[in-house]
């Protein structure tokens, strides 16, 4: 697995699983800013087939304000994705960017910081989804 993101499978199916981080994201601050549904897209500019794929924006407003007080140039960092797709054995993986890493690139201590709560955060909506 990369460095700069973590993940969890689910056995839930695509769409409830969709719900379920939506869902686990508001629990810890976050709301989905924007969605972008890959399969869709592909099918209607390359007439290409895939299984469902969709790119959340997760964002937490607070601490979105936060990096960009400090660093304006930040907003190229966000939002935090998070991945949704389905696997050839119809199971589900969720991978989220790992904003430590991400926002470790930004040489500025408070930007660790927030980094560190971000991670902290999407560590446990990926664990309420195991559940």
């Amino acid at each position: 697995m990369s460095s700069y993101v973590f993940s969890v499978k689910s056995s839930k199916g695509f769409e409830p699983t969709v719900q379920a981080v939506t869902e686990a994201l508001r629990q810890e601050g976050f709301g989905v800013l924007t969605t972008i549904d890959v399969q869709a897209t592909l099918k209607a500019k390359l007439g290409v087939e895939q299984r469902p794929y969709r790119i959340l924006g997760a964002c937490n407003p607070q601490f979105a304000h936060q990096a960009l007080q400090a660093d304006p140039d930040i907003g190229a960092l966000l939002p935090c994705n998070v991945v949704v797709r389905e696997e050839p054995d119809a199971t589900v993986s969720v991978v989220f960017m790992d904003p430590q890493p991400v926002l470790g690139m930004v040489a500025r201590p408070q930007i660790a910081d927030l980094g560190r709560e971000v991670r902290s955060r999407l560590l446990r909506v990926a664990e309420a989804l195991r559940a």
